[in-house]
């Protein structure tokens, strides 16, 4: 209890440094477009961000209610032309600085969540003033209140987690093409330098056979019995391409049996452990086989690992890949090891990678790919405080929308002598109407929290069967 009442105090001492804010914001706001000093605006705006992440952080440390950021994406760095210029609708810039502030003012201006931070800033005195009886009585459920109030505020709308969407789409895409483009690349290395030579080489070879075979048979079927041995090594170097490319196990068998033969021709001793309920999609079969193969291949080359386990499995509707080896450990993407390409293909599928390589060992790789397989548990159903909350704002909605709001306002409109229970009505005069426009508000309020609770859920749940990527 004393910690709850801490957590209030602290958010009313933010209060004061909302309340310092305000005449502040609205001078800055004033002379960027009144006056034109139009510098003042973006630190305004990050002013002001400052304190609702604050609260955001706070709130959900406090109440375990996640409240998304609902700012649009950062603009993309300026880049320069061929010419080395930085353009900007018809201005030319030798500087990249000018057009990264035109872009930052203008993300600023034209994302509705910068406009919204302003109204909350305004607002939010009004509604903690309103709630600090029920802070004083009851802190633990108001802070819970709170935090979802300010989430239908200060929350993430289907705008911003589109475009967030959209921008890990773009990234997602720009990685994949450059995976694609580097495959082409080895795969044309490969040819050129292992299969091409070796054609080459045959053909020169037959080349001399038929110089031979009049004069010298005998040389000839020497050279014939050469050509035929570089004839196999030359289609099992060419199988090795096409492996490398799609391996036909993996196509036939799926990844259970296409890394069980992954295991049986590595040099280390690996044990393989794999729960899947039923296949995957091609793509993320791949995916999954090509990061195994290139973790067993540093184990081998890199990590003097002598044995390593490799563990498939799910969570939820997520592919989660375990692979554990005994080596020296020190594994560091920024060295070269693979593991940046490992990453560049799970980032197509909205995956990530988890590295634990302390020096001395052992190496712990974690794949996760989310959304891949169908979520085996009972997601339609509300977890239990998510259920708890809601039944608390829909039994309790009903009194400061309805005695304490609406019928408050019906007595003090026909000036009705009775004040039973209205709590309004037992104010100084100046200060029933603002409570009862509190009651009112906060009422409605409820029910709309309560309604919002569901239909992100309900959203939630039907991006997750759909196996669609989760909003961020």
């Amino acid at each position: 209890m004393l910690q709850r009442f801490g957590q209030v105090a602290l958010l009313y001492a933010l209060l004061l440094v909302e309340v310092a804010l305000i005449p502040v914001a609205a001078a800055m706001i004033i002379l960027s477009f009144a006056m034109g000093m139009v510098f003042f605006f973006p630190w305004q705006a990050r002013m002001i961000r400052g304190v609702t992440q604050r609260h955001r952080r706070l709130l959900r440390e406090w109440t375990d209610i996640e409240i998304e950021a609902p700012y649009l994406p950062k603009p993309p760095p300026p880049v320069p032309m061929a010419d080395g210029l930085y353009r900007v609708d018809r201005t030319l810039y030798k500087s990249p600085r000018m057009p990264a502030w035109n872009d930052r003012f203008k993300w600023l201006l034209t994302d509705p969540a910068t406009w919204r931070d302003s109204l909350w800033l305004v607002l939010d005195p009004i509604v903690k003033a309103g709630l600090l009886p029920l802070f004083v009585l009851f802190p633990a459920r108001g802070l819970r209140l709170y935090a979802l109030m300010i989430r239908l505020l200060l929350g993430a709308t289907s705008a911003s987690r589109l475009a967030f969407q959209l921008t890990k789409l773009k990234q997602a895409r720009n990685l994949a093409a450059d995976s694609q483009a580097a495959e082409m690349r080895r795969i044309e290395r490969d040819l050129h330098d292992g299969t091409q030579a070796r054609l080459v080489a045959i053909g020169m070879t037959l080349g001399a056979v038929e110089q031979l075979i009049d004069d010298n048979p005998v040389a000839a079927k020497a050279l014939l019995a050469k050509t035929r041995d570089a004839s196999a090594e030359t289609l099992t170097e060419l199988r090795t391409v096409i492996r490398g490319i799609h391996p036909p196990v993996l196509a036939e068998r799926g990844l259970a049996d296409a890394v069980r033969a992954l295991a049986m021709d590595s040099p280390l001793r690996v044990t393989v452990d794999v729960e899947l309920p039923n296949r995957l999609e091609p793509p993320v079969e791949a995916a999954a086989y090509f990061a195994i193969s290139e973790l067993l291949a540093n184990a081998a080359r890199h990590s003097e690992a002598e044995s390593v386990a490799i563990d498939i499995s799910t969570s939820g509707g997520a592919l989660r890949v375990t692979v554990r080896d005994d080596g020296m450990g020190g594994a560091d993407p920024a060295k070269g090891s693979g593991l940046t390409g490992i990453e560049r293909r799970l980032a197509a599928f909205d995956g990530v990678l988890a590295l634990n390589s302390p020096p001395g060992g052992p190496t712990v790789v974690t794949l996760d790919i989310p959304h891949v397989l169908p979520d085996q548990g009972d997601s339609a159903k509300l977890p239990a405080k998510k259920a708890a909350t809601l039944g608390v704002l829909y039994a309790t909605a009903w009194c400061p929308l309805f005695p304490q709001g609406l019928v408050a306002a019906i007595l003090k409109i026909f000036h009705v002598d009775e004040r039973s229970w209205f709590v309004a009505l037992y104010l100084p005069e100046p200060l029933q109407w603002p409570m009862i426009v509190f009651n009112v508000t906060l009422g409605v309020m409820m029910y709309v929290v309560a309604m919002r609770i569901q239909v992100v859920h309900n959203r939630t749940v039907g991006l997750g069967r759909a196996g669609g990527p989760r909003a961020c």
